[in-house]
């Protein structure tokens, strides 16, 4: 099977290869989540009522796997590879109020099925989170639901503070436990034992490793999450952790874009401001992002905080053209994916509607919109920003594209893996694993 390899300029053959969103509220290492506010059922749009489905051309045969997989699809399929939701239940078959009530589906099969989303999150807090077994059922039961394209299967697993699997895999020191050791072999060696157990589970990407530079040490949101306050050793850390997930085959995603570090204002209730003038923010904020995207990262998550100095809009990083292609793409020369943080945060509602939220979304960079708030609005007023060329066909493809090359460069194109749930439960929790876990332990410094 030919594998398929990003690199500047596109995606090229490689050759036959053997096959934050930190939503809620951490306490005590278990998150609750707000109730959910009021939402709508999904109605058919304008853009729904006139697209027809896309027939293959004789052409499509001879594309590439990602250009194949771009032409087959209608625009409604496109607009679906956008969107990373929150599904509800531990089982891709169990009925859920919540989905009903958010998608007008009972179940997480259903929901995919009828919008062909690119992606899932998994959290606690979703009912998603029971067992080692259950982990397994429920992956496998989502990508059986996505046969055409499969699945991105995240979940935020940073370890430290912020581990939606804990107590299900090994546990790891956090980030700043790994920076306080000076050692970036660690931070691999970590990111590679927890990418290991993912994979095992069926969870192809991790919202992970933390690139922010944690320089106030009043900052409610990241703190411990970070490596630590002095750039340069951030960088190599994340560099090292890039490494050590794709060292188990997994997707890493810096974050958070363009550095969430100096502020002491929580993107999950609020906007902060940073008021990094653009020389403070490439000497202090870019040098992990700088790693992260020299190492490989699969995708780049950005942030809901305001740097006027890089964007005098008073828009958020998440929704600005400036920061996320001006300085992402063009001067740091990424050409991955680029996904908003969870756009349910207060951080990325403060001046939009949520459908006005994933439309500038889109047209500032922003390939994957993750966790909606209101997806039905979100995905009608994306359709209509499709028929009405405020977002260009060109534009959606050149999302998509990036979206089916991370599936491909990741083994997820063409069919996804089957976790199998014998496997993982030998190989999570292992003496080996436990034995890494215990070394970076005994290595850490107070």
């Amino acid at each position: 099977m030919v594998r398929w390899h990003r690199m500047a300029g596109g995606v090229v053959a490689v050759g036959l290869l053997a096959g934050c969103a930190s939503a809620g509220r951490e306490t005590g290492g278990a998150t609750e989540r707000p109730a959910p506010g009021p939402v709508t059922t999904p109605q058919a749009t304008p853009s729904e009522a006139v697209s027809t489905d896309v027939t293959p051309t004789p052409a499509a045969s001879a594309a590439s796997p990602v250009e194949a997989a771009l032409q087959r699809m209608s625009v409604e399929d496109k607009v679906g590879q956008l969107f990373m939701p929150v599904l509800y239940g531990p089982a891709a078959d169990t009925s859920s109020r919540e989905n009903e009530a958010r998608y007008g589906v009972g179940t997480a099969a259903k929901m995919i099925e009828k919008f062909r989303p690119g992606g899932v999150i998994l959290f606690p807090w979703a009912d998603n989170v029971k067992s080692v077994r259950q982990i397994v059922a429920l992956t496998n039961g989502l990508q059986e639901a996505s046969p055409d394209v499969p699945l991105l299967i995240g979940t935020d697993q940073e370890n430290g503070r912020v581990s939606r699997l804990a107590p299900l895999v090994t546990e790891l020191p956090g980030a700043a436990d790994i920076g306080s050791t000076g050692d970036p072999e660690l931070a691999r060696k970590a990111a590679e034992v927890t990418g290991k157990e993912l994979r095992a589970l069926g969870v192809n990407v991790d919202f992970a490793p933390v690139a922010d530079v944690n320089i106030d040490p009043d900052n409610p949101v990241i703190g411990p999450r970070a490596y630590g306050d002095d750039p340069k050793k951030v960088a190599k850390m994340v560099a090292a952790a890039v490494q050590g997930f794709h060292d188990a085959g997994i997707a890493a995603t810096a974050k958070h874009f363009p550095g969430h570090g100096d502020t002491n204002v929580d993107s999950h209730t609020g906007l902060p401001v940073i008021d990094h003038s653009r020389s403070q923010w490439s000497k202090l904020d870019a040098p992990p992002f700088r790693a992260a995207i020299d190492a490989g990262v699969d995708a780049v998550m950005s942030a809901h905080l305001v740097m006027p100095k890089l964007d005098a809009s008073g828009d958020p990083a998440s929704l600005s053209n400036k920061i996320l292609t001006g300085l992402l793409r063009e001067r740091l020369g990424f050409d991955g994916v680029v996904s908003t943080d969870a756009l349910d945060m207060g951080g990325a509602r403060t001046k939009y509607g949520d459908g006005e939220v994933a439309v500038r979304a889109v047209l500032a960079g922003a390939d994957i919109l993750l966790m909606p708030p209101d997806f039905p609005e979100a995905r009608s007023a994306l359709l209509d920003a499709v028929g009405s060329g405020r977002i260009s066909a060109d534009r959606l493809d050149e999302s998509v594209r990036r979206i089916l090359a991370l599936k491909a460069a990741r083994d997820l194109l063409d069919e996804a893996p089957v976790a199998d749930p014998d496997e993982a439960e030998r190989l999570i929790g292992s003496a080996a694993h436990r034995k890494v876990a215990a070394h970076i332990a005994d290595r850490i410094r107070s």
